[in-house]
C-alpha cells in the first residue's frame, strides 16, 4: 500500500497518478492522503519529468479539473481509478457512459462545483477598500464562502471582466488577488476582512429594488437559485422579506381592481386586412384558406 500525498489542486495530483500510473500500481494499493500515514509514502519529487506522458481523452481532463475543485477527499482516488481504467484496461469511452457508478459520481462532482462557480460570479459583491494616491487605481475586495475550493477555477472571470481595478477575493478555501499584471493566489482565511459597508451597498440595494418585479416572484424558485447561506453577504439581501410581501400586497392590489376597458382597434387599413384573411381562411378550413391567403398575397391586396 502506498500513501500519497495528492496536493491541493489538479496539476499535483496529475504528476502523482502519472508516476503511479508508469509504475504499475493499481487504484486498491493507493492511500491518497494529504498527511502521512501508516504505509509507505512515495516521493514525488524525484525526477517526475523521467515518467512518460500519459494521452487520454480531453473528456477526461475537463472532468478531472472540476472534480478536483470538489470538497470530497475521495475524489482523487474516484479520479485515479477511472484514469487506470482509462488507461490500463483499455475503457477510452468511459466518461460518456453516465451509467457507470465512477462516472456517475464524477460527474455528479462535476456538476456541483460548476454550479458553485456559477454562484461565485452570480454573488460576489465587491467592496471599495481604499484608493493608490500615486497611481489612483482603486483596491475592491469581496468575501465569499463556497462549499468547494473553487477560487483558483472561478476568479479569472473577474480579471477578465475588472481588470483595471485590483481587487482580492477572500474565502476560507483560498484567496485570489489581481494587481492588474497577475492573478496570485493565496490561503484561505477563516473571516470576513470586508465587513464594513460602503456606498457601493447602497447602490446595490437601489438597483435590486429598482428592478424587482412583484408580479414575477417565485419565493421558492428563488431560494433555489439563491440560496439563504449567501444572503448575509448579499448588500441586497436585506430587501428580500420587505419585497416579498410588498409584492403580495400589490399583486393582492392588482387583483382587486376593477377590468379596465378594452382599447379600440386602431385604425389601419392593413392590419383591418389581414384581420378579414385571418377569418376567411379558418372559415374555408386549414387547406383552403392556405391557398385562398396565397392568391390574395400573389395578387397584391394585401
Amino acid at each position: 500500500m502506498k500513501s500519497v500525498d495528492p496536493g491541493e489542486n489538479f496539476e499535483s495530483w496529475r504528476e502523482a497518478a502519472k508516476i503511479l500510473l508508469t509504475d504499475g500500481v493499481p487504484p486498491g494499493e493507493v492511500l491518497w492522503e494529504n498527511t502521512p500515514g501508516l504505509f509507505s509514502e512515495m516521493n514525488l519529487a524525484e525526477n517526475p519529468e523521467t515518467y512518460a506522458a500519459l494521452k487520454v481523452p480531453a473528456d477526461f481532463v475537463e472532468m478531472a479539473r472540476n472534480v478536483c475543485c470538489h470538497c470530497d477527499p475521495s475524489k482523487w482516488g474516484l479520479l485515479y481509478r477511472i484514469l487506470w481504467r482509462i488507461t490500463k484496461e483499455g475503457e477510452r469511452k468511459l466518461c460518456a457512459i453516465a451509467s457507470d457508478a465512477d462516472v456517475s459520481k464524477a460527474l455528479m462532482m462535476q456538476k456541483n462545483v460548476r454550479r458553485e462557480i456559477h454562484k461565485l460570479h452570480a454573488f460576489v459583491r465587491f467592496k471599495l477598500i481604499d484608493t493608490d494616491k500615486e497611481t489612483g487605481r482603486e483596491r475592491y475586495a469581496a468575501w465569499f464562502e463556497p462549499d468547494h475550493y473553487i477560487v483558483e477555477a472561478g476568479t479569472p472571470f473577474f480579471r477578465n471582466r475588472f481588470a483595471n481595478m485590483n481587487w482580492s477575493v477572500f474565502t476560507p478555501k483560498g484567496c485570489a488577488h489581481w494587481d492588474g499584471g497577475r492573478l496570485m493566489f493565496s490561503a484561505g482565511i477563516s473571516e470576513n476582512p470586508v465587513e464594513h459597508p460602503d456606498a457601493l451597498e447602497a447602490a446595490w440595494r437601489t438597483y435590486y429594488r429598482s428592478i424587482f418585479n412583484p408580479a414575477r416572484v417565485k419565493v421558492k424558485a428563488m431560494q433555489a437559485e439563491m440560496p439563504k447561506k449567501y444572503w448575509k453577504n448579499l448588500p441586497e439581501a436585506g430587501l428580500i422579506g420587505e419585497l416579498i410581501e410588498e409584492s403580495r400586497q400589490r399583486v393582492r392590489g392588482m387583483h382587486g381592481e376593477e377590468l379596465r376597458p378594452a382599447k379600440p382597434m386602431p385604425r389601419n387599413a392593413y392590419l383591418g386586412r389581414l384581420r378579414e384573411m385571418s377569418e376567411v381562411a379558418i372559415c374555408a378550413g386549414p387547406l383552403e384558406g392556405q391557398s385562398l391567403v396565397s392568391k390574395l398575397l400573389a395578387t397584391g391586396d394585401v
